[in-house]
């Protein structure tokens, strides 16, 4: 069983994920420490199963798939991340250099991350689904944990 609340949630969710994979795979590439490269690496490798896992449910449910993603591009509209959108976002990271590249990098996440616990702790609080309850909750404490540790990267002297 399902509700309208799970729907959204799993649809925005995938959307969400979508960004942050995103923005991971370009840290991966262009990070200036192993640190922030290594985290990267984890919220990419974390996240794209969890997609997996959500696009499963819409299909199973018969609900519709997030727009754009049979086309290999997300749409990312409404994705605020310290006043920049997703598109934004990746073009500040594209632009940096150096050190700047982690530092932006981790900023953004963080702001993405809050979003994220945001949108899964609404579900918490209206979804029906139990297993979509338990995606939510999951989410919260993993990105919770990473907001932490990236803002103790940030006060690391090497940013």
């Amino acid at each position: 069983m399902h509700n309208e609340a799970d729907t959204e949630f799993v649809q925005m969710m995938i959307v969400h994920h979508e960004g942050a994979i995103e923005m991971a795979d370009l840290i991966v590439e262009r990070a200036s420490t192993a640190q922030v490269r290594e985290l990267g690496e984890r919220i990419r490798d974390a996240q794209g199963p969890e997609i997996e896992q959500m696009t499963g449910w819409l299909e199973a449910w018969g609900e519709e798939l997030p727009s754009g993603m049979d086309h290999g591009g997300m749409d990312h509209d409404g994705m605020d991340m310290g006043g920049m959108d997703q598109q934004e976002a990746m073009q500040a990271l594209a632009d940096a250099e150096d050190a700047e590249v982690d530092r932006l990098f981790l900023e953004l996440m963080i702001e993405h991350h809050r979003g994220a616990i945001e949108m899964a702790q609404s579900q918490v609080e209206n979804g029906q689904n139990a297993d979509a309850i338990a995606l939510a909750e999951d989410i919260i404490t993993a990105q919770e944990a990473e907001i932490t540790e990236m803002e103790q990267m940030l006060d690391e002297s090497w940013m």
